[in-house]
């Protein structure tokens, strides 16, 4: 199993990692954002994302976004194939776009949002801790971003202070 940059040569996992997103959401029946083919690609292409595939076929994939400026950056996007969970592979490619994260954008804040509890336990144990969502990043396209979460009404009724996700920050030190 290979876990790297995604590059151009990954564009055509695009469509199943968008179906892959899709399908985890209605299973769990839990919020998660979907992902169109076209932003999958475009994060690949981006430099900000990490893919694991062994020679043949796609088995994960995670993505980095920038927000304030460089000043918050969110892990996004983590999806396993179903014929490779519960293989440590989530956590693997949490750990490469944690580095990843860390080497292009030193000074940011690192968090990431999510309704999943597999998500949660790769989170804590790389050193994310849950945080009150005044602590992630205000910028309202971020926030745009969750409008195809099935928990969206919550997130606007609040007026983006709290959801049924958990907002987790990653912690330098």
């Amino acid at each position: 199993m290979k876990i790297i940059l995604a590059s151009a040569i990954h564009i055509k996992y695009s469509n199943i990692i968008s179906k892959l997103i899709d399908e985890s959401a209605k299973t769990r029946g839990t919020g998660i954002a979907r992902r169109s083919p076209a932003y999958i690609k475009e994060k690949i292409l981006s430099g900000n994302s990490v893919i694991a595939t062994n020679d043949k076929e796609f088995a994960g994939f995670c993505y980095i976004e920038v927000w304030d400026h460089g000043k918050y950056v969110a892990h996004s996007g983590l999806i396993v194939s179903p014929n490779y969970r519960k293989r440590g592979i989530g956590k693997k490619i949490k750990e490469k776009v944690l580095d990843l994260s860390l080497k292009k954008y030193p000074d940011a804040k690192i968090f990431g949002i999510t309704t999943g509890m597999p998500v949660m336990k790769i989170n804590y144990e790389l050193g994310y801790r849950p945080v009150h969502f005044s602590e992630l990043t205000n910028d309202p396209d971020f926030w745009k971003g969750c409008k195809t979460c099935q928990n969206y009404d919550v997130l606007k009724r609040t007026k983006f202070s709290m959801c049924l996700c958990t907002g987790m920050l990653y912690d330098k030190k």
